[in-house]
């Protein structure tokens, strides 16, 4: 047992500075070789030809929704995991560790088989032009094959985390994105696969990801994984359902966002949809390192609020907010004076370059802001304010993207595709600061109860 009351000891006492950074860096780094990766397909894929650089954009708003079934059952059973940890209940943890493996890969397997079936209607449906369609087919043909492997391996690796073990998860993220990275231009370009090659490349990691990722979990004080152990009782999938359906949200809308982003600026031709692509993909490299930050927060705030430590956890936002927001001013500085270049690197074609700087610098304006829009995100949901969250988790991607590029382009055109991410990002300031003054109200009225609970028994 001694164990476990270190990463409990470590979460609840240690100093704040350093149990999150403990946290976030290894979750940093699989976010950020996540993202990687997905740029060396985007890179290795653009030395085909334009068409084949748009279908992987296309194909990635389908990933996203993979991905967002994952992270529903990753996150569902983990901020439940890491809150019952916090109250030491080891064995409502270990029953639900499992519950949320099994479902997770059972979904990935539903979605292969539903994506096989209906893949050409499932194509055009996410934005392909006639030129595109085929290189769509193709790459999401073999992609698909990847999904419960993709599904399980991000429930495994969010659990750990939440555990406070993130660096066993990180081996597992990292091995499968470096050998994707390896055998992309192997299968593309020596083998002369084309695009199907970037795919196989992207599922053979895929699969190395979930192996290694399951036997890490028999190590250390992680909460290993056993059929005996999956009891799918309501009250379970409940739990599932609260924790997990903000990142279902989140990343659900960001997945529509993804495809109406695509039909949008198909309007304006194929290197449009390419130069939003690669944006996407750069954003979300940036974001990734503060999303990681976020996720280095979650288990320090899923114990302390557990423990019932509530002004342990206010410090702690304060030091992830802080932090997150010095690094995007970093970035967005530096964007900004390279723009032209990180555009070129991915597709050396002017009009892809032309659309993809504007919209670079749109987003990068509002870049800063990101750091408090996600820790706020997180913070609701750990703490299980399902509403709350659901609702933080909607309105950058969605609540306000959706509407948006469905307006801007009417009102500006091109330059409405463009700065759409941007005036989506500060309608979402404006509706967290509310929100977060009053959750932060609500702790101390709790605190309050607590402390004359104690003082009266």
């Amino acid at each position: 047992m001694h164990g476990h009351t270190d990463n409990y000891t470590f979460l609840t006492q240690g100093p704040i500075h350093r149990v999150i950074l403990t946290m976030a860096l290894p979750t940093m780094i699989s976010m950020l070789v996540t993202s990687l990766y997905n740029l060396a397909d985007t890179f290795f894929v653009g030395q085909i030809n334009t068409q084949a650089t748009a279908a992987v954009g296309i194909v990635f708003s389908m990933m996203f929704f993979v991905q967002a079934m994952g992270f529903f059952f990753g996150h569902g059973s983990g901020n439940y995991i890491s809150r019952e940890l916090g109250a030491k209940r080891r064995d409502n943890a270990t029953k639900m560790a499992s519950t949320g493996f099994f479902l997770s890969f059972s979904t990935g397997l539903l979605m292969l088989i539903l994506g096989e079936l209906f893949l050409t209607p499932l194509s055009r449906l996410m934005g392909s032009t006639p030129t595109i369609l085929p290189y769509t087919q193709q790459y999401m043909g073999i992609i698909l094959l990847g999904a419960p492997f993709l599904t399980s391996s991000l429930t495994l690796n969010n659990q750990m985390r939440f555990q406070g073990n993130a660096a066993f998860a990180m081996y597992g993220i990292v091995t499968g994105a470096i050998l994707n990275v390896v055998l992309d231009p192997i299968l593309i370009f020596v083998c002369g696969l084309g695009i199907a090659g970037a795919a196989m490349a992207t599922v053979i990691g895929q699969v190395v990801s979930f192996s290694i990722l399951f036997f890490m979990a028999r190590r250390g004080e992680n909460i290993a994984i056993h059929f005996r152990n999956f009891k799918p009782t309501t009250a379970r999938l409940k739990e599932i359902f609260y924790g997990g359906s903000p990142s279902l949200s989140r990343q659900g809308l960001a997945c529509l966002a993804t495809m109406m982003l695509n039909i949008a600026a198909g309007v304006y031709g194929d290197s449009a949809i390419a130069g939003m692509s690669i944006v996407s993909r750069i954003s979300m490299l940036v974001l990734a390192a503060v999303i990681g930050l976020g996720q280095g927060f979650q288990p320090v705030c899923g114990f302390c609020y557990g423990a019932g430590m509530y002004d342990r956890l206010r410090s702690a936002f304060g030091f992830t907010v802080k932090l997150g927001t010095a690094f995007l001013i970093v970035c967005a500085v530096l964007g900004w004076i390279f723009s032209g270049s990180l555009i070129g690197v991915f597709r050396d074609d002017p009009h892809v370059i032309a659309v993809g700087v504007v919209a670079l610098r749109w987003q990068l304006c509002t870049y800063p802001l990101n750091a408090f829009l996600v820790a706020s995100n997180m913070l609701a949901q750990t703490c299980r304010k399902p509403w709350r969250a659901n609702f933080l988790a909607a309105s950058r991607q969605g609540l306000f993207f959706i509407p948006l590029i469905i307006l801007l382009p009417k009102l500006y055109g091109l330059l409405g595709v463009e700065m759409c991410q941007a005036v989506s990002d500060m309608l979402s300031l404006a509706v967290t600061i509310p929100i977060m003054v009053y959750t932060f109200r609500q702790f101390a009225r709790e605190q309050q109860a607590r402390e004359a609970a104690e003082a009266n028994s």
